[in-house]
Formats: C-alpha cells, sequence, structure tokens
C-alpha cells in the first residue's frame, strides 16, 4: 500500500463504527467513511472535542451538523496551500491520500523539468490538488473539470500555493469531449492525470459511469501521451475495482503503445492513535522508458 504519512496539518486521529476522526489544521471533523465497518473502542478524546460532523441519512446523503467551525479555512502540505469548506456529500474539497501521488509525480517533474518542458493534463480534476503539485514541480498544466465552481476552487488553492502566475490552463469542460478534441488538434502530453468519478454528468447532462467508460476512456487518453512521456496516473475510489483491474487496463493501452512500467496498489492513511492504515480507494502508475 501506498501510504501519505508525511501530513502535518492533517491526520486521521481515529475511525470506528462506519465513520473517521479527523484533524484539519485545528479543527476536528467527523465523517462517514464505508470502509470503517469494525467497532473499536473511542477512548481517544476528540470524538467529544468535534468541530464538526456529517450525519448520514439512512434514505441516502445527509447533513453536516457544526460545532464552531469557519466556513472555510487553509492547510498546508510542504510548500502547497490548500482552501477547505464542508460542503455537500461529506466532503471538504481535498482528498489527503492524494498526496502520496503528489510526491511520486512531482520528484518526476522535478528530475525532468531542467532539460525540458514538461505539459501535465489533469481530468476530473477537482480543486486541483493533483494541478498545483504538477505546477509546483515545475510542470506547465491544463487542468479540466466539468464543475466551474471546482475549477474557482482550484484557482484558489493555485493562488494560496504561490501559483498565480503559473502556467495552468484552467477549463471548465466534459473530460471526454475535451481528450477528443485534442487528439483531432495533435496536441501531447508528457503526463497524463486522471481520478474519474464513479458517477457524474458533464456540463451539458452528459452521463459519466465508470464501470461503462473507463476502459474506453484510457484507451482514448492514451493518444494523448507524447512519444518520451513519464507517467500516467490513474485514481479509484470505486468499491470492487481492485488495483490489478486498474494494472490490467492500463497495460493493455498505454504499456501496449508505449512499453515502460505499471504498477498499481491501494493507498491509504495512517490512524494516529492505533497505527492502522485507512484504505482510501486505488492508484495506478505508469511511467515510461
Amino acid at each position: 500500500m501506498w501510504i501519505a504519512s508525511d501530513w502535518k496539518d492533517y491526520e486521521v486521529i481515529d475511525c470506528s463504527e462506519g465513520e473517521k476522526l479527523e484533524r484539519w489544521g485545528e479543527y476536528i471533523l467527523l465523517r462517514p467513511d464505508p470502509q470503517v465497518i469494525w467497532n473499536t473502542p473511542k477512548n481517544n478524546p476528540s470524538w467529544k472535542k468535534l468541530n464538526g460532523h456529517y450525519h448520514r441519512s439512512k434514505s441516502g446523503g445527509g447533513e453536516w451538523e457544526f460545532m464552531n467551525l469557519p466556513k472555510q479555512w487553509s492547510i498546508n502540505y510542504k510548500e502547497l496551500t490548500f482552501n477547505l469548506k464542508p460542503f455537500s456529500f461529506k466532503h471538504t474539497g481535498l482528498f489527503p491520500e492524494q498526496a502520496v501521488n503528489w510526491d511520486w509525480f512531482g520528484g518526476l517533474i522535478k528530475d525532468a523539468a531542467p532539460k525540458r518542458e514538461i505539459k501535465v493534463l489533469n481530468l476530473f480534476a477537482y480543486t486541483g490538488g493533483a494541478t498545483v503539485a504538477a505546477a509546483k514541480a515545475g510542470a506547465k498544466v491544463t487542468h479540466v473539470d466539468a464543475s466551474k465552481g471546482m475549477v474557482t476552487w482550484a484557482k484558489e488553492n493555485a493562488v494560496s500555493s504561490g501559483l498565480a502566475d503559473a502556467p495552468i490552463r484552467w477549463l471548465v469542460d466534459d473530460c471526454v469531449k475535451f481528450v477528443e478534441r485534442e487528439i483531432r488538434r495533435g496536441n501531447k502530453y508528457d503526463g497524463i492525470i486522471m481520478d474519474p468519478p464513479s458517477y457524474g454528468r458533464g456540463p451539458k447532462g452528459e452521463i459519466w459511469k465508470l464501470e461503462d467508460k473507463i476502459y474506453s476512456f484510457i484507451e482514448l487518453t492514451t493518444k494523448l501521451l507524447s512519444d518520451d512521456a513519464l507517467f500516467f496516473l490513474i485514481n479509484s475510489y470505486t468499491t470492487g475495482l481492485a488495483p490489478s483491474v486498474l494494472t490490467y487496463m492500463v497495460s493493455n493501452t498505454v504499456v501496449k503503445e508505449f512499453g515502460g512500467k505499471v504498477i498499481s496498489d491501494e493507498i491509504g492513511l495512517p490512524v494516529s492513535s492505533n497505527g492502522l492504515v485507512l484504505p482510501c480507494g486505488a492508484s495506478c502508475r505508469w511511467t515510461g522508458k
């Protein structure tokens, strides 16, 4: 498992009975987590010192209960700064486990950037965690997401991280249609990142269902990789989509076309109170020749 263990402003303190207890900077949040199917004693005092609690409804969805939590605050990861705010369906605007991937591709970019321009495409880019990490490492980034609000939030994170003037192209667009247009234009990228949702809709109501679309989309996006591409990264939070499945898909698309190496694994976050690691989905990493 790849573990995001370098955080100082974030930690999973404990987890039990379907919920995880987290520290985001100085604030303590309690949120649902489908991986937490065990019931263990809640001995840590932070269980009783919450600033926010997302209560899941039995009929689906849920709502926040706030106890002295600001509408927005920020946390740091190394040289990056992220603006957080609780919004619908339990999220805060950041997936901290992805830091382990930021470090991975950031190292590849830093090693290559002094010798040549590195162009990175971030698809389903959300609030831009990977975008700002790639830009900070020295890449020229194209950020694509179907939500105008998420792209605006990502721009705020770039500014907070000292990247207001960085070469980032911000696009509100359907990712599939954007990739199709980029292929027609003949554009190429040295690194591609994708974090596709299990289910979603594009700006014009386009339906995305991961199991039905992901293989053909990887196959399509492979056509945007440059001849001397550095990396390809795909993340999955879909229950049941094992790391080995990601490996098979990328092996039959990217590796088939470019060679290189592919490896997939779970990603996770350490639990500070008991030494466990909380699983947080899976990632597949391809590196070039």
